[in-house]
């Protein structure tokens, strides 16, 4: 019997070794690199247990301006030092006199740090270069003056870029086929999400040394440099944005109190997004838990009588704005005594320019009878309502879309409403289910001042490898589908005009401004409400100079009440500020 037992717990305790042996060759030989359900990479801790380092810059790709400026991040000339100075005898005082920061200070600073540090750090003491290449010839272990990459607390467009973060679940999913470590950042919105494979680290650029259990260096006190020391990566993503442009418009959105809107500015020579300003900011501290992270100019907005244009088109190719024809514009569109916009009788032009709603109902119901489909028609000719940021075949990726948050527009969301006549006329002045973003709004002022050649919005012109060389161009594109013809857009880009030059016109307010300038204004009701008031979405869409177009700006601001203003004053010292900018004027 006891022989029996003997020889079970023998069989026991070898089954356990084998266990413990297989358990051990899977933690050493097997999933080093993805240990565990979190993917721990085994090879990575150990050597992080064994060594303090200094990330100078994380490998992921950055996001330039139009002009090549860095605008997520920015280089700066720091003084590096490492804790185990405590430790050793170091002239303290050389680097004292070359970067002006006082001899206590410094020691003191090394004396508190357990790790490598930028000093000043996370707003670092800058250094200028004669005073870096002074520092590193003085040749002290652990004393280092170089240039680290730093992220910017205020980051220029901010909901267009996006933000990242880490998600090692999100990372697998994404990318099940590629070797990232866990702590890889993630673009989780705007250009960041879109570009996201482009912009993956190769690896960290870094200053690292070996050290003791307690923080001792191990051998010696030699620090080691580690780069991927790839000439390609990281890529940079090269925007369209102007930072300067896009600060001070900035500016300007936050001098006016938009809390709610902002303004997109478009290059007409190559449709692409020279600024754009989405309020409310993004709380960095808890992004998710309000509207802050979404891009409010790329959001389906009710639009109100910027609507009118596309009436106004469909009506002129269906004749129906003869020069004599008179519409009742002391009426409501209901049909009701106007009291407030009583306009009396009023031609086409003139109920374009003072956005008479009885004449764009009517006609939008005229329309509707001819063709219930017609408002839609004539909406995405004038490329409102579908998508409008560039797309197409990148690599190896079909349709890739550098936009990827932006909704699309529409006008009606059921049959039955588009066959309704009543509903068609609300449709008409831009209200009922009529939605569109501010940047297919812009798109469409772009498409009028175009001559009717619609043409897809770039965020991004291309992408460059790190030496400079470009990697993927982004070209013009039109968009597909048809057009309106050259005659439309004249009479749409006359009728644009006048809503400024006319002295009774919705945009008379901009008629002495340095650039000539053409657009629509637009009110429209949300059916929210606010202290017992209706609050309302204020617009002006436009471009400018009326003969040789250079830009387009729409400003909004959104769910405001009646009394709340900053569109005009906002539209108004944009042009004044781009006029400035262009005749070299501060």
């Amino acid at each position: 019997m006891w022989r029996r037992r003997a020889i079970g717990w023998l069989i026991i305790s070898f089954a356990g070794l084998l266990l413990l042996l297989g358990r051990l060759m899977q933690i050493q030989l097997i999933d080093t690199e993805t240990f565990s359900k979190h993917n721990v990479n085994l090879l990575e801790e150990s050597v992080r247990q064994r060594t303090q380092e200094l990330v100078i810059d994380n490998g992921r790709g950055n996001f330039l301006d139009r002009n090549g400026t860095m605008l997520t991040h920015k280089k700066v000339s720091v003084l590096v030092l490492f804790p185990f100075l405590k430790k050793i005898e170091w002239d303290a005082e050389k680097v004292s006199n070359i970067s002006g920061i006082p001899v206590h200070v410094l020691k003191q600073a090394v004396e508190v740090a357990e790790k490598p540090f930028a000093y000043g750090d996370p707003e670092p003491y800058e250094l200028t270069t004669t005073q870096r290449d002074r520092i590193n010839r003085l040749k002290i272990p652990g004393v280092f003056a170089i240039e680290k990459k730093f992220e910017r607390s205020d980051v220029p467009a901010e909901q267009l870029i996006g933000l990242t973060g880490e998600n090692p679940k999100e990372l697998k999913k994404r990318y099940p086929n590629k070797e990232l470590s866990e702590k890889t950042l993630l673009g989780v919105s705007g250009l960041e999400e879109s570009f996201d494979e482009f912009l993956l680290p190769e690896g960290k650029s870094k200053l690292v040394y070996h050290v003791d259990g307690g923080g001792a260096p191990l051998f010696g006190i030699n620090v080691k440099y580690v780069d991927p020391a790839n000439p390609f990566y990281p890529v940079n993503i090269r925007t369209t944005i102007d930072k300067t442009l896009q600060q001070n418009a900035e500016q300007l959105v936050d001098q006016y109190q938009i809390k709610k809107g902002g303004l997109v500015l478009l290059d007409m020579e190559d449709n692409s997004i020279l600024s754009l300003v989405s309020r409310p900011t993004i709380n960095k501290n808890d992004p998710y838990n309000d509207s802050g992270m979404s891009n409010m100019m790329l959001k389906q907005q009710i639009m109100g009588s910027v609507f009118k244009t596309v009436v106004a088109a469909a009506a002129i190719d269906h004749s129906l704005d003869g020069a004599n024809r008179l519409f009742d514009c002391s009426k409501k569109i209901n049909g009701k005594p106007e009291l407030k916009y009583n306009y009396g009788m009023l031609n086409f032009t003139d109920s374009f320019a003072r956005s008479c709603n009885r004449t764009f109902g009517q006609l939008a119901s005229e329309l509707q009878k001819m063709n219930p489909h017609l408002l839609e028609d004539y909406a995405n000719k004038l490329s409102l309502t579908g998508s409008v940021g560039w797309q197409g075949d990148v690599y190896h990726t079909n349709d890739f879309n550098q936009l990827a948050d932006e909704d699309k527009g529409r006008v009606f969301l059921s049959d039955e409403a588009r066959k309704d006549a009543n509903l068609a006329a609300m449709s008409g002045i831009g209200q009922n289910e009529v939605r569109a973003t501010p940047l297919a709004v812009a798109n469409m002022m772009a498409t009028i001042a175009r001559g009717g050649d619609k043409e897809m919005v770039r965020a991004v012109s291309k992408i460059e490898y790190k030496n400079g060389t470009t990697m993927i161009d982004f070209p013009k594109k039109s968009i597909k589908g048809d057009n309106i013809s050259p005659y439309t857009a004249m009479k749409l880009q006359r009728l644009l005009r006048e809503v400024v030059m006319n002295p009774n016109g919705t945009g008379r307010w901009f008629k002495d401004l340095p650039y000539t300038v053409a657009g629509k204004s637009g009110t429209a009701e949300t059916g929210k409400y606010k202290l017992g008031q209706q609050l309302h979405n204020k617009w002006f869409a436009g471009y400018f100079p009326y003969d040789h177009p250079k830009y387009v700006l729409v400003a909004v601001n959104l769910d405001v009440s009646d009394s709340e203003g900053g569109v005009n004053l906002l539209f108004a010292d944009m042009v004044k500020m781009l006029y400035q900018k262009d005749h070299g004027m501060k």
